[in-house]
């Protein structure tokens, strides 16, 4: 396995910044790793070799704003949550088309790296994705009403200060990851009032830019995730009407996985045991002819439908 930087540039010209991983052998496919709010590439390091020694090649990245991608003055970014799924997630899949020109390209959508699946046209170019604890985010779907005050706290009152005072957000302190852009901070807490997330905002189109995906795609949550619950999750997948949806719903005392919650899927200690499930369908979603005819919705043995 060797592992290099790479600069690309967003459709706009921003420079944005990511790491290839590739394995010893000429890769059966590009595995395309998509963020979460947040949250660096590093947290994708240990997944991404995984991936290699599955026969994969992966791309882990930054989006604007965050981690190696960061400007020196993050408070004169001007950058909106929807800029990281239409610009700089369509960006890193042209990168990989033109760098492994008819190589398969495959996704996994970590959270709001998820919904990027279901928004970005660049959806086309994939064989099939996954969907890590990617959800519809509205607050009032969050069923722990501890959780879900702390959330509003954070997104209405203590968020907005900071960023009128910084110029940004501040999300080491918050507890968000890391320090965010003010107008990707602004977009995202107002999606957030809303009853089905962006869904309801008559200025993305979402609903019909999920309904035109055509691929098969793996949507799996975490019974331990206060965020990403089955009802948040299912509302989310129930506008990916043109795909093949598979819906997994994991125990992680069940799985022996140990705590997974809204982050802990790529970490080492849950990944030992949850990492091989997904390669193993990746591999299968490589190997199989997408079927005529209708989509499916299927439900993982032993999960309510």
């Amino acid at each position: 396995m060797t592992s290099q930087p790479i600069e690309f540039s967003a459709i706009d010209g921003y420079p944005l910044r990511g790491t290839l991983w590739t394995p010893d052998a000429e890769p059966r496919a590009l595995v395309l790793i998509h963020p979460a709010t947040a949250v660096p590439e590093r947290l994708y390091a240990g997944f991404a070799r995984f991936l290699t020694e599955r026969g994969f090649a992966a791309l882990t990245y930054n989006y604007r704003g965050i981690g190696a991608s960061r400007p020196a003055r993050l408070g004169a970014l001007r950058a909106r949550m929807r800029d990281w799924m239409e610009l700089d997630v369509g960006a890193a899949t042209a990168w990989a088309r033109q760098a492994y020109e008819g190589l398969p390209l495959l996704a996994v959508g970590h959270s709001v790296g998820g919904h990027a699946i279901g928004l970005s046209a660049s959806t086309t170019h994939l064989r099939a994705a996954v969907l890590v604890a990617a959800h519809a985010g509205s607050t009032r779907l969050i069923a722990q009403a501890a959780e879900r005050l702390k959330v509003r706290l954070i997104l209405r009152v203590l968020g907005p200060l900071m960023s009128a005072l910084l110029g940004y957000v501040p999300g080491k302190r918050l507890g968000l990851g890391e320090d965010l852009p003010a107008g990707v901070f602004r977009e995202w807490s107002r999606w957030t009032t809303l009853p089905h997330y962006f869904f309801d905002d008559p200025t993305l189109g979402a609903a019909d830019r999920f309904s035109k995906q055509r691929l098969p795609i793996l949507a799996l949550g975490f019974d331990d995730d206060p965020w990403a619950n089955p009802a948040a999750i299912d509302l989310l997948v129930s506008y990916l009407t043109g795909a093949a949806v598979e819906r997994r719903q994991i125990d992680p005392h069940a799985a022996g996985s140990g705590p997974v919650g809204h982050m802990g899927f790529f970490r080492s200690r849950p990944g030992a045991v949850l990492w091989p499930d997904l390669a193993d369908w990746l591999a299968q979603a490589l190997d199989t002819p997408r079927a005529a005819g209708r989509p499916s919705l299927s439900i993982a043995a032993g999960n309510p439908a």
